[in-house]
């Protein structure tokens, strides 16, 4: 079996969706044609001239990453810069480059839940919820219809919530209409006003998936015109947002917390704020550059919050009402690649998947 690029980029894209993605990054294909055959895939963290030369070694036409090697639009391709000269340097190799970023920190099995798993919390959950990403979808069925419609909204994506699936509001009542004379009713007659015993039916789905919604529900209901509304809802989305808070399936002190964090993501150095003296019990995490969820930590009376690229005096604002530490932003996210590895050979085995062995940290340690 072959597989097209766009095939990869659909399925990486069904599970961390392209809307999820924050207002300045650049999650999507960055170069190669989506019609080209996949000939291999090497999964990075970032993509440099020696990971793409890495590529071209292994026979890989694929690369994908977690940061995007461009970011802002280029205005000249000239090689003045690594940007230039990866980029370059992929187009001239027929590599492509897919970025998969803050869309994949955005979701609850995504790169916090990996930091999670290394860690080993439990009773895992995002700790900043999105909001405005959901709709509402009211809609009439015909009673003995009813089933045969919600089966098909569900299956195109409507009524998840949480763990909970094919989750749905009904009520019964009279629905009424008068056919024209040019229309071709499935029920009543031309002319002729129909009452018919109808459900009311409302389901949420994730905002993005709307045209599969209403494609699914043209095609299920046996109304000539389907009446429905769509109804954005500011509900927290609770399996999209930043963060991920979980807990420790014991409590440990301080400092062997510090130990087994070191040990078990594999750090040369950890910065903290002073120690308290409690114990470690709750645990909140973002992969990257974090900080702007303190307040979310605080809120959850987290004990720690783990994050990278802290500033100097935002280590001030941990108020001693919990610990901070930056274990550094390649660090924070070196794990993804292997999530990533993980995702593509759960759908594509016939497809040859590495591993970068290239250490992308521009950061040392002495």
């Amino acid at each position: 079996m072959v597989n097209l690029i766009r095939e990869v980029v659909s399925y990486l894209e069904s599970i961390a969706p392209p809307a999820y993605q924050e207002s300045y990054d650049n999650a999507q294909l960055i170069t190669g044609n989506p019609d080209d055959k996949v000939k291999g895939i090497l999964c990075t963290l970032d993509v440099t001239e020696e990971v793409v030369q890495e590529a071209v070694d292994l026979g890989c036409n694929m690369i994908v990453a977690h940061h995007p090697i461009v970011f802002k639009g280029l205005k000249s391709l000239t090689g003045k810069n690594y940007v230039e000269r990866t980029v370059i340097k992929a187009i001239k190799n027929d590599i492509a480059i897919f970025a998969i970023h803050t869309n994949l920190d955005n979701i609850h099995t995504g790169v916090n839940k990996r930091i999670c798993d290394k860690i080993g919390l439990t009773n895992t959950k995002i700790l900043a919820p999105k909001k405005g990403l959901l709709t509402k979808l009211t809609t009439f069925i015909p009673i003995e219809e009813t089933d045969k419609v919600l089966q098909g909204l569900y299956n195109a994506g409507a009524g998840d919530i949480g763990e909970y699936s094919n989750c749905s509001f009904s009520v019964e009542g009279i629905g009424s209409f008068l056919p024209s004379n040019q229309s071709n009713p499935t029920i009543g007659e031309k002319g002729t006003i129909s009452k018919v015993k109808e459900n009311r039916i409302e389901a949420i789905f994730p905002s993005y998936l709307q045209g599969n919604i209403l494609k699914a529900l043209k095609e299920t209901h046996p109304y000539e015109e389907v009446a429905y509304y769509l109804q954005p809802i500011e509900n927290e989305n609770q399996e999209v947002g930043s963060g991920m808070v979980g807990e420790l399936t014991e409590e440990m002190d301080e400092k062997s917390f510090l130990l087994h964090l070191k040990e078990s993501m594999n750090l040369s150095v950890i910065k903290h704020t002073s120690l308290r003296n409690k114990p470690i019990k709750k645990v909140a995490v973002c992969g990257g550059a974090g900080i702007f969820l303190l307040g979310a930590a605080k809120r959850a009376k987290a004990d720690i919050f783990i994050t990278s690229d802290i500033k100097y005096h935002e280590f001030f604002d941990s108020e001693n009402q919990l610990v901070i530490s930056d274990i550094g932003h390649y660090e924070s996210e070196i794990y993804t690649k292997d999530l990533l590895l993980e995702l593509l050979s759960q759908n594509f085995s016939n497809i040859a998947l590495y591993l970068t062995k290239v250490i992308t940290n521009p950061i040392t340690y002495i």
